[in-house]
């Protein structure tokens, strides 16, 4: 008959358990989505230096490029001024050469006059081959002159980009120090108003031997809370509560607002297994009772975005020993504040 009762009332508790589970698929979300967000601004952040650091490369490569074509035309000019230059001593050689042979003419000889004549039409020619070689060497220095005007911009553009890249890569490694040191100076924060929340919650729960610290959470025995296999939480319970809620609303008004943190309400139970219409397991009595708490502190004023109910069920005791004692240290609820 019992069994029968038990099966015939099952579907009263199915709204209770999808809400409590969609209540918690909810806060996962959105925990998730807030990282996921800051994941993907500090990704776009790393991006848009890595696309400036690439255009930064791919600019210095065409300039190494364009400097090395303009070294090599300046080796050509170079190598075409020192053609022209031996050319233009050898000219000259050969007009001293003329010279000499028309003043040792002799005067006597008749026919001497008209060689002196052609002599010295070559000789004119050979000035104005002289002339023209002059005046293209001086053209090659002026264009070898722009073309080291040149070279030395395309060095400055040179120089200029490496700088870039080098303050590119500088303000990169300053924003990790600065992101690493905004993330350190927030945990410190966090552990320092952690520690006023747990001086307060000693001085709230004083005396009690049902409530203690474990690590870097506050813990209350199911017991002081709840009655042997119940989510409601007990008269005494509800004491115990708004003497919590009172710490956390005098902890809020400290906390800079700029802060993210949260107070995580776990749920735990004994390893002893559970079975009634309206808590199939471990599982689902854990969370309920987590979700109970949660609901008194928002009824007391504090925040609900401040707060994260979670249900362990019995895998994750305090004493894994099969003893009544352990059972009523595993069956618990514990407080942690931490980061949001």
């Amino acid at each position: 008959m019992a069994l029968a009762r038990r099966t015939s009332e099952r579907p009263s508790f199915w709204p209770g358990y999808v809400d409590a589970l969609s209540s918690l698929l909810l806060v996962i979300i959105f925990l998730l989505s807030i990282f996921m967000i800051a994941q993907f601004f500090l990704n776009q952040e790393i991006l848009g230096q890595d696309t400036a650091m690439q255009r930064l490369n791919a600019q210095i490569a065409e300039l190494t490029e364009l400097l090395q074509l303009e070294r090599a035309n300046a080796d050509d000019l170079e190598l075409t001024i020192a053609s022209l230059s031996a050319t233009l001593e050898n000219t000259r050689e050969e007009r001293d050469s003329l010279e000499q042979q028309l003043s040792g003419i002799g005067a006597g000889f008749g026919d001497a006059q008209d060689r002196i004549s052609g002599l010295e039409a070559e000789l004119a020619a050979e000035e104005e081959l002289s002339r023209e070689a002059e005046a293209q060497v001086a053209l090659l220095n002026q264009q070898l002159a722009a073309l080291r005007q040149q070279i030395g911009a395309l060095e400055a553009a040179l120089d200029a980009a490496e700088q870039r890249d080098v303050e590119s890569r500088t303000q990169i490694a300053d924003l990790g120090r600065r992101l690493n040191l905004a993330l350190a100076q927030r945990v410190q924060d966090l552990s320092r108003y952690r520690s006023d929340f747990f001086g307060r919650m000693r001085e709230a729960l004083e005396g009690r031997s049902d409530v203690e610290i474990v690590g870097d959470r506050f813990v209350f025995q199911s017991e002081v809370l709840f009655d042997a296999g119940q989510a409601q939480i007990s008269a005494e319970g509800s004491d115990q509560i708004s003497a919590l809620a009172d710490a956390i609303l005098e902890l809020e008004e400290q906390i800079p607002p700029d802060i993210p943190w949260v107070l995580r309400i776990d749920g735990h139970t004994d390893r002893r297994p559970i079975s009634t219409p309206q808590f199939p397991s471990n599982w689902e009595l854990s969370a309920a009772r987590a979700i109970s708490v949660a609901k008194q502190l928002v009824a007391e004023g504090v925040p609900p975005n401040r707060l994260v109910a979670a249900g362990f069920g019995e895998f994750a005791p305090l004493d894994p020993a099969d003893t009544e004692e352990a059972y009523r240290r595993n069956r618990r609820i514990e407080f942690k504040l931490t980061e949001g």
